[in-house]
């Protein structure tokens, strides 16, 4: 059953990437590049959503924290997610993007995809030798949260559950005030 969940929702979310506009390489680096905010709205609005959800469900004991798993920072995460960030900006895609665009029929997200795997295959060949050095120190104690690191009560005071909510709030009404497109900084362009 897990497996039929699995596809029937990586189905539905590929389908909704690829209609707002996701897997087209174009209108990523348009919102890379602060022109072309479209995909920028819709990220904040469903993040905002999904979260002020979440966390609703959860003080509400509708969803049960025990599903959730936090995963353990170490410094390797920020050295990846650096590689993450420059391949996004310089192919205009993401892994989840570029498997939707390959799905779509675009030869550039299979070129995308067989560097990735390539990639992927070089840190699994360096592991060993990289296990021990200081990419896989951990920060912030391992696993941890923002509500963890002391930043929230420095922003309001309540429990994690309201200010997730507020944050959530803020970031739909963000999506909803951000123009579609910015102009272009330079004249003539």
């Amino acid at each position: 059953m897990e497996l039929i969940l699995a596809i029937v929702l990586g189905t539905a979310f590929g389908f909704v990437l690829q209609r707002i506009g996701a897997a087209d390489p174009d209108k990523i680096i348009g919102m890379l590049r602060l022109t072309d905010l479209h995909l920028m709205k819709t990220i904040l609005c469903a993040v905002g959503v999904s979260s002020g959800l979440l966390f609703t469900g959860m003080a509400t004991g509708l969803i049960d924290s025990s599903h959730l798993s936090i995963k353990a920072s170490y410094t390797g995460v920020l050295v990846g997610g650096l590689l993450l960030g420059a391949g996004w900006a310089t192919a205009g895609f993401c892994p989840g993007t570029g498997l939707v665009a390959a799905g779509s029929g675009r030869r550039d997200a299979l070129a995308f995809l067989a560097g990735g795997l390539v990639g992927a295959a070089l840190f699994m060949v360096s592991y060993a030798s990289l296990k021990d050095t200081m990419l896989f120190a951990s920060l912030l104690g391992g696993k941890s949260t923002l509500a963890d690191t002391g930043v929230y009560p420095a922003l309001v005071t309540g429990s994690g559950a309201q200010i997730a909510v507020l944050i959530a709030i803020v970031l739909v009404g963000l999506s909803a005030a951000l123009p579609m497109r910015l102009r272009r900084l330079h004249k003539g362009k």
